[in-house]
């Protein structure tokens, strides 16, 4: 049972809070592109997940059946024990996916948000579990019990999902010494030099203190990347900073230098091509957001069509188990299809359009030789006739103002 899926509905209910907090107070703490991209890549990173978790918790599994060391009994205090570890491997797994550039390309898209809300904690690579399994492997070499070791993963996950706020400013002193909050974690998303690579923790900053990590927020943060991202399409989110890299390492004369680049730091080159590049200044006041200006109806279609794209994709997560591989893999080309469209029409793509129209064709289609969807059908097809009405409405207007 995955606990994640039961835990969606209160993280909409606590960004809806969020909101109104922001309402309420006169600051504008979301903004619809941002906010739908962040969602939009955790919808991703949790469709494409039902493969990953192959390597990740298939991985550890493994491990602990065949070539574990010892057997750690179930009991209260090995559960302790466990969730200091799980901190403790998190930490050194988060602050490598900082210090060499592979394991950023995956962690980066956690991080490419210029704004910083609980949408934000939702933001997370397709990729990243790939890399984060071999940090636990340790564990299922010592022989602690698969079953408790997913629980408290998952809720050092969960931990982690309030802290990615600005509308809670300090919490009481002993609380910041010992734990991750939100005060420490916008350190961690900020891009001013004297903030990077800082507050690695997961659900304690402890390890931060006693490795060297630690730097408490003074100077008002901006959050971002040293390169912003510049698109709202979570499908390249994924991809941009392995194209980056792709890019750099074809311009390096020497093999040596271009497979050394997948394991420096980020922002790392040769001393011929200029060296370790500084991360430059940066002042919130002039640090202008990406924040294309929108038709006024596109809002409203993209969100009616974000609204069916959650529920798909969490009645996708809910029954997953029961699906063959084929039919696995055309709902993840179906969802993220959908999500990068939405990406597309918010970044004002023109190529936006022509894609979300022949989506809204061809999956009514795609389901109907999927599933036996019986009388369903008739509301799939209307749903799909009063999208593609939307839509050319909102292509008219567009075209008339």
């Amino acid at each position: 049972m995955d606990i994640m899926i039961y835990a969606i509905p209160v993280f909409f209910l606590l960004i809806g809070i969020e909101l109104l907090i922001g309402y309420f107070s006169q600051q504008q703490l979301y903004r619809l592109g941002d906010a739908v991209a962040n969602i939009s890549c955790g919808v991703g990173q949790q469709v494409t997940g039902v493969f990953i978790k192959i390597i990740g918790l298939g991985s550890y599994v493994y491990i602990y059946e065949h070539w574990r060391l010892l057997s750690v009994p179930n009991h209260w205090a090995s559960y302790i024990l466990l969730f200091i570890l799980i901190d403790f491997l998190y930490y050194w797994f988060h602050r490598y996916s900082h210090e060499i550039n592979s394991f950023w390309g995956a962690h980066v898209v956690h991080h490419q948000s210029e704004d910083y809300n609980l949408s934000v904690a939702l933001r997370q690579s397709a990729f990243q579990g790939v890399f984060s399994a071999i940090f636990y492997w340790p564990l299922a070499f010592l022989g602690f019990d698969p079953v408790p070791f997913f629980i408290i993963g998952t809720f050092q996950t969960l931990y982690q999902f309030w802290i990615h706020t600005e509308a809670i400013r300090k919490m009481p002193a002993w609380f910041e010494y010992v734990f991750n909050t939100p005060s420490h974690h916008r350190v961690h998303h900020g891009r001013n030099p004297e903030y990077i690579d800082k507050n690695h923790g997961g659900t304690l900053i402890l390890f931060d203190r006693w490795f060297g990590s630690f730097e408490p927020e003074k100077a008002e943060v901006v959050y971002g990347v040293t390169k912003p991202l510049a698109t709202y399409n979570p499908i390249w989110a994924n991809l941009d900073y392995y194209a980056d890299l792709w890019a750099a390492a074809g311009q390096m004369p020497r093999w040596e230098d271009r497979l050394r680049l997948w394991v420096e730091r980020p922002g790392w080159l040769p001393e011929d091509m200029g060296g370790q590049q500084k991360v430059p200044a940066v002042d919130r006041q002039q640090t202008e957001k990406y924040n294309p200006s929108l038709p006024p109806f596109l809002p409203i279609y993209v969100l009616i069509q974000y609204v069916v794209i959650l529920l798909g994709a969490t009645v996708f997560l809910m029954v997953e188990s029961q699906l063959d591989w084929p039919k696995l893999l055309a709902l993840n080309v179906i969802i993220l299809w959908a999500l990068g469209n939405l990406g597309g029409l918010l970044d004002l793509k023109r190529w936006g359009l022509s894609s979300e129209y022949l989506r809204l064709l061809a999956t009514p289609l795609a389901l109907y030789f999927l599933f036996p969807l019986g009388s369903y059908i008739w509301g799939l097809a209307a749903w799909a006739i009063l999208s593609l009405g939307l839509l050319f409405y909102y292509q008219r207007r567009t075209a008339n103002s």
